[in-house]
């Protein structure tokens, strides 16, 4: 009986060439299980993003930084399963708007450039090939802010932390997902033009992550 080979679904962006599959002649082939389609569906949807918008010298991915676990997991996430060698990381951190204009957000902001920096010292750890970039935005709606500094800067992936909601929550934000007063993390995903993805850990002990896009929620990924 011949075998059927199978491409291993993952969720990187990093393999975006084309793909070819040789099959050897099969007697019979066993149809993919429910989970296998789902997970080869959102595979699909992330290699076909990254494929269409993938730049000669490299992706632009975003990742939004904050002083939570869930934002940090999120960089992790991203630094080992999205991010390549000829790759540009932009991190970008929310802060109220200046009064006194954008001259003065350093002075006025000291605590977001140190954990900016904090986090590309992360990055530059990780991967110290990659090119990093610091972005300090402000914005009266972290939603819309986020959206549009990934529209401004060209980037193909947008990733953030999530943190764990109850059921009822999920509801009501969903609602207002598409309004700026809504759930940041649900605005930039059913907003944004690139592709977006929320990440949180299923729990402290481990057990791989939950992944969340406009097509697909809290899907479990063991790794």
């Amino acid at each position: 009986m011949g075998r059927t080979s199978t491409r291993l679904p993952s969720f990187c962006l990093n393999r975006v060439t084309t793909r070819v599959r040789i099959r050897s002649p099969a007697i019979e082939s066993r149809p993919l299980s429910p989970r296998a389609s789902k997970v080869s569906s959102v595979d699909d949807e992330l290699a076909a993003e990254g494929a269409t918008k993938e730049m000669e010298h490299g992706r632009r991915i975003l990742i939004v930084v904050d002083r939570s676990s869930e934002a940090k997991a999120a960089l992790h996430w991203a630094l080992s399963h999205s991010v390549q060698s000829n790759d540009t990381v932009v991190l970008v951190e929310v802060t109220k708007p200046s009064k006194h204009g954008e001259r003065n957000q350093r002075e006025r902001h000291p605590k977001g450039y140190a954990l900016l920096h904090d986090m590309k010292r992360i990055c530059q750890a990780r991967k110290p090939e990659v090119q990093v970039e610091l972005s300090l935005v402000p914005g009266e709606e972290r939603g819309p802010a986020i959206v549009g500094e990934a529209s401004k800067r060209g980037v193909v992936l947008l990733v953030m932390g999530q943190r764990k909601r109850s059921v009822t929550w999920r509801w009501v934000m969903m609602w207002a997902g598409s309004k700026p007063g809504g759930d940041a993390v649900d605005y930039c995903i059913r907003n944004a033009t690139c592709m977006a993805l929320a990440v949180r850990r299923k729990s402290r002990r481990g057990g791989g992550y939950l992944i969340t896009t406009k097509r697909h929620r809290d899907f479990w990924l063991l790794a």
